[in-house]
């Protein structure tokens, strides 16, 4: 019996012993996976922060550095006294460089003694000696490339905040010291980009040198920081000197943080990101809170659930993982499968094209060849490079980096001739039928930019559809706009160009929103949301309209509206192609062009046509022998990419110097001709037939005499 007592106490003492100590070890368990998850979370957190850090000071970096090549490009073997000369032209194309970087406060173009030639900030500069500033003195012995300074202040009489350096050397033409190009950045630019990143109690940012100058930080500290080379975090990034996370103690203000940093790549630059470890720990011991409150009987039953819990999220995460992953392989896959139709059907186009090139070259070489058969074969050679040529075009227009001008084309035509890059777009699973007009329909309009708008529109089908469907595109007249607006309408009437498809239409609470920019339905990464509103202000811009009609679930009709034009002359283009080559004997041109090839060419071509040519390799080589003599010339020919100086500024050169000289440019593709055009001069685009370019020559050449007359009269 006592024996049964004593089994039954003993019992009873261990449950006792057991409900103290089950629950307390659950607790420490709990508080210890807490512990590690809450770290782990933090680890992420500061590599996420770190990863945006990073990338917006390499982008920022990287803005600046080509902002100093620009200015280095515009100053490039320019001696100091013609920069002083153009020191009011530079000045404001300083401000407006500054104007559009909001991290830089200035921009400095200075001689080899440290005096400024011009700055973005007054005119003129003040005759302040900067040669003891250390963004000057760095580049006097030799070109370092891009140097990052300490943080300064303004020296007076400039005032504001405190910035640091980001300079290049200035080479003379023959490799020596000239001076130094150099931008003003504000480190309270980073400080408050990193405010507003760092959100998160105990968050920290630093951007600092190689050398343990500290250049912005956050929380900001108003003094200047320079780390210690022997002091714990340079030991660290010695250890590592790419990248790494540590927890570590700050010998600035004696905080002890989890701190990752990673070194920007091609420049001296490190980016730090961190937290806390106090607000790690406070993390934790809110969490670890939260079991206490309930007692040790209600912490042996929440730990289980929450280990059920933990054990399901992570499931749920795993397979959400795998989805999100498989969901990334897919949209990867349709744009290679995208890519790859248009780059086929491009590569397909262009190979039948080199074909009959090639094949006729071959031919031409045979021996004894009939007349007949040689001219045909030129006359393939010559209508293949035309086909090439326009197909370019079409390619430019669609990537909207064409120089695009208004101009008289046949509207079905080109949609006809824009068939065969749609189909490319929207895949062999559409079916793709072209209503063409009756009768030529002739509109004045900017003929890339309409090829833009009805790629968009077709694009747009193409997305409604799920790649199954019809794509219909019909060319007609209409009287008038179908708006009820009191526009002015046109005495000749519209062509309207419709798009219709068969796929899920617009909802009505759409219909007013779908030409916002960046309204789109799409999911993310699916569409910008800028195809329909490029429609609509290319419509708008044109005097058109464009409207739309739809269904949910049968399918929408987008209609383009665009002024006609009464007669049915050829576009401007085609009048330049189908002309015949001019007599040019009394005519000299100087010719700039710095592929060689090239310029024989039109050389050849010009003297075997009767013109005086003189070809020149250069910009710099242009305006020397203009110097020599403008009066010689009557006309000026010159590429648009060149380097040092492009044509487009030796012709706003030759306009400042020598007004009355016209300027034709030629050019296959450039980016500042398809942003800002050709500011107002004759432009022949490439390939150009020996009929395009001795046409351009004339037509400018007569304008010239045709203006001295007048002024004589």
């Amino acid at each position: 019996m006592q024996t049964a007592q004593r089994n039954s106490l003993r019992l009873l003492q261990w449950m006792m012993v057991a409900s103290l100590a089950l629950p307390l070890a659950l607790f420490v368990f709990a508080s210890a996976v807490s512990w590690v998850s809450i770290r782990e979370t933090a680890d992420r957190e500061i590599e996420r922060a770190l990863d945006v850090a990073h990338e917006h000071a390499l982008k920022v970096f990287e803005t600046i550095d080509r902002s100093l090549s620009e200015v280095a490009e515009i100053v490039r073997g320019v001696p100091d006294a013609d920069i002083i000369a153009r020191e009011q032209a530079l000045h404001l194309r300083l401000k407006q460089l500054v104007a559009s970087l909001p991290q830089v406060k200035s921009v400095w173009i200075f001689d080899a003694k440290g005096h400024a030639l011009v700055n973005s900030l007054v005119v003129p500069p003040p005759a302040i000696d900067f040669s003891d500033r250390d963004y000057f003195k760095s580049h006097v012995a030799g070109d370092i490339g891009t140097y990052i300074g300490e943080a300064l202040t303004p020296r007076p009489p400039y005032q504001g905040a405190a910035f640091f350096g980001v300079s290049r050397r200035r080479p003379s033409e023959d490799g020596g010291f000239a001076g130094v190009l150099q931008a003003s950045v504000f480190p309270e630019y980073f400080e408050n980009y990193y405010a507003r990143i760092g959100r998160e109690p105990g968050s920290y940012f630093a951007l600092g040198r190689t050398d343990g100058a500290v250049l912005a930080r956050f929380p900001a500290i108003d003094r200047d920081i320079r780390l210690d080379p022997n002091g714990p975090i340079e030991k660290v990034v010695a250890a590592d000197p790419t990248a790494d996370l540590v927890t570590v103690t700050s010998p600035t203000d004696g905080i002890e943080r989890r701190l990752g940093y990673r070194r920007l790549a091609e420049y001296p630059i490190y980016v730090g990101a961190g937290l806390e470890t106090s607000a790690i720990r406070a993390r934790w011991l809110s969490t670890v809170s939260q079991h206490l409150i309930f007692g040790a009987p209600a912490t042996a039953l929440l730990f289980a659930l929450l280990g059920l819990a933990l054990r399901r999220t992570r499931h749920l995460h795993f397979e959400a993982e795998k989805r999100e992953a498989a969901e990334e392989a897919l949209k990867h896959g349709q744009r290679l499968e995208a890519l790859g139709r248009l780059t086929g059907g491009v590569a397909h186009d262009f190979n039948n094209l080199l074909t009959v090139i090639r094949a006729s070259v071959d031919l031409l070489r045979r021996p004894d060849l009939p007349e007949p058969r040689r001219l045909r074969y030129i006359d393939a050679i010559s209508d293949t490079v035309t086909r090439a040529a326009k197909l370019t075009g079409q390619l430019l227009a669609f990537a909207r980096r064409q120089t695009l001008k208004p101009e008289v084309f046949d509207v079905g035509r080109s949609v006809q001739t824009l068939s065969e890059m749609i189909g490319t777009l929207i895949g062999s699973r559409i079916e793709i039928v072209i209503l063409g007009p009756e009768e030529p329909c002739f509109v004045n309009a900017d003929a890339g930019q309409f090829e833009t708008a009805i790629i968009n529109m077709a694009v747009n089908a193409r997305d409604a559809m799920e790649d199954r469907g019809r794509l219909t595109i019909a060319v007609g007249m209409a009287a008038s706009l179908p708006n009820a607006a009191p526009l002015p309408q046109n005495p000749y009437g519209y062509v309207a160009v419709s798009v219709a498809d068969t796929g899920i239409g617009i909802p009505p609470d759409q219909l007013e929103r779908i030409f916002e920019p960046f309204f789109t339905t799409k999911q993310a990464g699916h569409g910008t949301g800028l195809g329909l509103s490029q429609v609509f202000g290319f419509a708008k811009q044109s005097g058109g309209e464009v409207v739309v009609a739809s269904e949910v679930g049968k399918g929408s009709i987008f209609t383009l509206y665009l002024p006609r034009t009464a007669g049915g002359g050829q576009s401007l283009q085609m009048l330049r192609a189908d002309a015949s080559a001019i007599d040019g004997r009394g005519t000299s041109v100087l010719l700039v062009e710095d592929n060689a090839e090239v310029g024989q060419f039109a050389a050849d071509a010009l003297t075997d046509l009767g013109y005086t040519t003189r070809l020149v390799g250069s910009g710099a080589h242009a305006l020397e022998e203009l110097a020599a003599g403008a009066d010689r010339f009557d006309v000026v020919f010159t590429d648009v990419v060149m380097p040092g100086m492009t044509g487009l500024e030796l012709a706003q050169e030759i306009r400042r110097r020598h007004a009355d000289l016209p300027v034709v440019l030629t050019s296959g593709y450039s980016h500042v001709l398809s942003e800002h055009g050709s500011y107002g001069f004759e432009l022949l685009q490439k390939p150009y037939s020996v009929e395009q370019l001795s046409s351009a020559l004339h037509r400018v050449v007569r304008s010239r005499k045709v203006r001295r007359a007048n002024a004589v009269t």
